[in-house]
């Protein structure tokens, strides 16, 4: 069910007293325009052209932005992660811990005191400085935060949906100092709302029929009943909320027995139930079925810029080493300087040895909806594994049957990331050089669906939202399995996955989702394949 969701109020905070500004930075001294410079890429493309301009934003509107820093020696960040991940490096899952993330690659605490001083000048309240000395809270009036990054907030209209939105008319900038940190300034426009992936079709049932079964999925994907997932962690990242009662009548139906869900709200959570719910309840029982025993947290944030950043960042912090996102939105929605935001916090978690398990859309090859061939964020993120669609089918003794490449399922190349060295061993020529989606797929058609539970009744649900929740509990599994075989954790999985060359995989080869076909090997439509749980763990174990 595609879900979008609207913007949360934001809480007025009161303003700092004068007495604590710096006079370096004092908002009453006048800031020659020579001394600053531009967040480049911090603004949305071709505004004029496809929204009216409607007014400007109340001076009094308060708002909440999430400020991200360059990481120090981002190249030496980005030879780390590729060693620590590569199965063929002696460095493979010797992975930082937060403190030594944030001594090697954080920003300085007098970088952090330099940009803290300067925001509080400017009559905006500092939030949170997050783990890594890399991200910073602030919020303040639509006046100050103009004044703060020399800006305009105006109100516009998307001319195509009708939706009214704000944003900033210019590049933010700031003192040239501090603007050399700053690679983001999420929150100064609140035109892209994500939306969880998953098709609108949901046919409710007095029973659990009309959906794969735990032990269909469980079968379908050859999960041996010896691990349940105990012991291990799964994050979700939703921007809506669930009733712990639809997730009980779920587990005690199937007999599960799994833990009670933990919720952590980020920024205020993500306010009252919404026409998300289906989904969130989706995603936790997904990983009920296939990883019961497995302590599942949801994170719940704002759907917006902002409130994106500091949910993944919030997720990175809780050190939990699996999560599955079943929310996103096209690249070509989005600013460059956000993608590029969002994609430092994967790389972080990269570091810390983290995995994140994407829906790669339910729109096919046209994820934008233009008529065109575009790919989902954050499914394309070299740091993420991008998850498909394909349509399982099994025996009667819930054994693989067969699986084709599900027409919906998000697929092609990035128009923003070149491909990853990891991924040129399947480079097509229709990539172009450029990430290529998905990495991996799993069963989304919505006929049959999964069977879930959620607001009062049984229903069938299907989409890229339900694979990305089968590929992490099979990330939860294997984690399991490598702490008993004294192994660590399998982190960001793409360099692994490669490295298998197709082994402990289903290789789908027929179907399409729209401009390419599934075929022997890697392809536009399902990555690798599914998997065969035993096999693959296998592989990946040495």
């Amino acid at each position: 069910m595609k879900s979008r969701l609207k913007l949360l109020g934001l809480v007025a905070v009161p303003a700092l007293l004068a007495a604590a500004v710096p006079t370096a930075y004092a908002a009453g001294t006048p800031q020659p325009r020579s001394t600053r410079a531009a967040i480049t890429g911090d603004v949305l493309k071709s505004l004029n052209q496809n929204a009216t301009h409607t007014g400007n934003v109340a001076a009094g509107k308060r708002i909440s932005v999430a400020i991200s820093l360059a990481p120090r020696n981002d190249k030496a960040l980005d030879t780390f992660v590729a060693k620590v991940s590569n199965p063929h490096s002696s460095s493979y899952g010797h992975y930082l811990t937060k403190r030594q993330f944030a001594a090697r690659f954080g920003r300085t605490d007098a970088e952090i005191k330099q940009l803290k001083d300067y925001l509080r000048a400017q009559g905006l309240t500092v939030g949170t400085v997050h783990s890594g000395n890399l991200l910073v809270d602030a919020s303040g009036t639509a006046a100050q935060l103009e004044k703060a990054f020399g800006t305009k907030l105006s109100t516009w209209k998307d001319t195509k949906s009708g939706r009214s939105f704000y944003a900033n008319e210019t590049a933010p900038t700031l003192p040239t100092a501090i603007a050399s940190l700053v690679s983001d300034v999420s929150g100064l426009n609140n035109r892209t709302q994500l939306h969880h992936q998953a098709p609108t079709t949901v046919t409710p049932h007095n029973g659990p029929g009309g959906g794969y079964t735990p032990a269909q999925l469980k079968g379908g994907y050859n999960v041996s009943g010896t691990y349940t997932g105990s012991g291990q962690k799964i994050a979700l990242l939703e921007f809506d909320g669930f009733q712990q009662s639809n997730i009980t009548k779920y587990d005690t139906n199937y007999s599960l027995g799994s833990p009670t869900p933990t919720v952590q709200k980020v920024d205020g959570g993500s306010g009252s139930l919404g026409d998300g719910q289906v989904e969130v309840e989706l995603d936790i029982e997904v990983l009920h079925a296939i990883a019961p025993k497995a302590n599942v947290t949801v994170f719940e944030g704002p759907n917006s810029d902002a409130g994106e950043v500091d949910t993944y960042q919030a997720i990175v912090d809780s050190g939990i080493p699996t999560t599955s996102i079943s929310w996103g939105a096209a690249e070509s929605a989005r600013t460059t300087s956000n993608i590029n935001a969002v994609d430092a916090v994967f790389k972080a978690g990269a570091a810390e040895g983290l995995g994140f398990y994407a829906a790669s859309g339910d729109d096919g090859s046209d994820d934008a909806g233009d008529g065109g061939t575009s790919v989902d964020y954050p499914a394309s993120d070299p740091y993420v594994t991008g998850v498909g669609g394909t349509k399982l089918t099994v025996t009667s003794a819930n054994a693989f049957s067969k699986e084709v490449a599900w027409s919906g399922g998000g697929g092609g190349k990035s128009s923003v990331f070149k491909i990853p060295s990891w991924q040129t061993a399947v480079q097509k020529s229709a990539g172009g050089g450029y990430r290529q989606v998905p990495d991996v797929s799993a069963h989304a058609n919505p006929s049959p669906g999964v069977s879930i539970y959620s607001q009062g009744s049984w229903s069938s649900v299907g989409g890229t939202s339900a694979a990305a929740p089968e590929w992490a509990a099979f990330a939860a599994l294997y984690n399991q399995q490598a702490a008993g075989a004294g192994k660590a954790n399998l982190g960001f999985a793409n360099p692994a996955l490669y490295t298998a060359s197709g082994t402990g995989f289903h290789d789908i080869t027929s179907g399409s989702n729209g401009d390419y076909s599934a075929a022997t090997g890697w392809d536009f439509t399902t990555g690798w394949g599914s998997y065969n749980a035993a096999t693959l763990a296998s592989k990946l174990l040495g």
